[in-house]
Order: structure tokens, then sequence, then C-alpha cells
């Protein structure tokens, strides 16, 4: 095949049958890897603060919740979203919905143990310091602990987003036309080009996780000039302010 051959083969990779059918190939590659992300940071967080802040029952059920899915392979969870989730909802759920659900519960469950993992590595005297401005445990958590912990936090954050980006690829085997099920479809139609296939899907991925790896480090730097009073004025300031 000459080069101008392959535009339509790279062009069906990178979108699927957009404009005329489903966004597909590494596009959809993104659009997933960006909800997910999204939904996993949520339930990373809200599970964090909930081990961090609970006790008792509620923070065993947490732990419980928390561990489950972080020992689910996401294959598995992507075969139990699949096929139970239409009969939990009684409606029919669409592929691309189950996998998104899947690879967020994943990364949040990862992302609890980052998110508390952090919160507790800001020590108590952080705590105490609030309380004795006046704040209670959830002002504390919100002015003074949590902006120290997200830059602790950030570097998992970005690890377990690259991880999601290369999860998507799970999504082929419920029939999701992502960047690697467009790759094999391809491969299996021209039968002899594999090498020069699959080394660009390889580039593909690389490029994406480069891209988001780079990125994140410039929206989430981690600034160690900033100094425990520092923050604790930034507080106090915020809660006069609000």
């Amino acid at each position: 095949m000459i080069a101008t051959d392959w535009f339509p083969t790279l062009r069906y990779l990178l979108l699927g049958a957009f404009p005329d059918g489903p966004l597909g190939g590494a596009a959809l590659t993104v659009a997933m890897s960006i909800v997910s992300a999204l939904l996993s940071s949520v339930l990373g967080l809200a599970g964090g603060i909930a081990l961090m802040m609970t006790g008792g029952g509620v923070r065993l059920a947490c732990v419980s919740i928390v561990g489950f899915f972080r020992a689910i392979p996401v294959l598995m969870l992507v075969f139990w979203a699949f096929f139970l989730m239409p009969v939990l909802l009684h409606i029919d759920v669409p592929g691309l919905a189950t996998v998104i659900c899947a690879l967020a519960l994943i990364g949040g469950a990862y992302m609890s143990h980052s998110v508390h993992a952090g919160l507790a590595a800001v020590g108590a005297g952080q705590w105490q310091a609030a309380a004795s401005l006046g704040m209670t445990r959830w002002q504390a958590l919100r002015y003074v602990v949590m902006r120290q912990a997200l830059q602790m936090m950030a570097p998992s954050f970005v690890n377990q987003w690259v991880a999601l980006v290369k999860d998507t690829s799970l999504a082929y085997i419920v029939g999701v036309p992502e960047f690697t099920f467009l790759a094999t479809q391809v491969n299996n139609r021209l039968m002899v080009y594999p090498v020069q296939i699959f080394l660009f899907v390889g580039a593909v991925y690389l490029l994406l996780c480069s891209v988001l790896q780079f990125g994140a480090n410039r929206l989430l730097p981690v600034n160690p000039n900033t100094t425990r009073t520092g923050q604790a004025n930034e507080a106090r300031e915020g809660m006069e302010g609000g």
C-alpha cells in the first residue's frame, strides 16, 4: 500500500465511522478516559474522605467496599457491569456506559486509598492547629488539611489516570469500538500489516499517556515553598471571607 492508501485506514482508527456513524477509535478512547478519570476522581475523593472522617461500622463498610473493588480484576468487573447492570436497572445499558462505570469504580477504589494516605500524611499537628483557630473538623479538612494533602495525592492520581487510559482497551471485550478494537478489526481485514498497525497503536497510547502526564504535572504542581503558617493564614482568611 502507498501512503495515500493508508489515509482512510488511519482516519478510521482515529475516529471510527464518525461523522457518518458513531464515534470510535482513538477519539472514543480519549472520551472514555476523560469521563472515567473524572468519575473515579470524585469517587476517590469521597471514599478517601469517608475513610478518614468516619469510624465504627461506617468505616468498616467503606473499607470493605473499597477493598472489594480493588480485589476484582478490571476485565471481570467489565463483564459484571455489562451483564448485571441491565438486570439490576431493568433497562438496556449501552456497553460504553458499563465500561465507564467499571473503570470509574476500579479507579475510585484505588484513589480512595491514595486520598486517605494523603490526608493521614499531613499529620495530627495540622488538625490541632486548625482546632486552635476555632475550626470544626470538617472546616479543618476543607481549609487546611486538604490543601496540603492534594499536593501529595497528585502523583498517585496521575498514575491512576494513565492506567485508566490503558485500561480502556479492555472495552473491546464487550464490543465497544475503541482504539484497540478497531485496530484488531483492521488487522483482521488486511492481514499483512500487523507490525505497522500495532506499532501505530502503541505510539498513539504512548502519546496519549505522555500528554496526560505532562498536562497533569503542569496543572497539579507540587509547591514545596508553601509553608504551614502560610496555609493556616490562607485557611483563616478563607473562613472569614466565607
